[in-house]
């Protein structure tokens, strides 16, 4: 029997404070009309969907700095951080996820395929091709305005 359930309205207040949370950022790279997508490692969580480019946000660290780090790490490119564009929250049935989407600017490339599995340009209207993780799909339908 699992430790912790979730009801019909959500985890309740004391057991969302037992559970993991994870601060993860995402990159909004648009060129073009077209945003960057990437899709996660064979080998990963959550294998193969693809998701906005980022990472998890180590203790100390800013979402900015983390941001960075996490690109230059996964595809060797660098990117300016701009403002914050989305902030969901989704809970998974191991841990609570709290990201944020910042709006990104390509400063330097290419983009290589150093800890993704693929990457993509896709215009709004072609993201319903590509399965992203729920945290993911809920920033794509505020990206959307749906």
């Amino acid at each position: 029997m699992p430790k912790y359930r979730q009801g019909r309205g959500g985890w309740t207040a004391g057991e969302r404070s037992m559970r993991r949370e994870i601060r993860v950022v995402g990159a909004m790279i648009e060129k073009d009309g077209r945003y960057l997508i990437t899709q996660r490692p064979p080998t990963a969580s959550l294998p193969l969907l693809w998701e906005f480019p980022g990472g998890r946000v180590e203790p100390g660290e800013t979402d900015q700095a983390a941001l960075a780090r996490e690109l230059s790490e996964e595809m060797g490119i660098t990117v300016e951080v701009g403002d914050r564009s989305i902030h969901v929250e989704h809970a998974y049935e191991q841990y609570d996820i709290d990201f944020c989407v910042y709006r990104c600017r390509l400063v330097a490339g290419p983009i290589r395929h150093v800890r993704v599995h693929a990457h993509r340009w896709v215009r709004p209207e072609e993201l319903d091709q590509y399965e992203f993780p729920p945290a993911d799909e809920k920033s794509i339908a505020k990206l959307l305005g749906l």
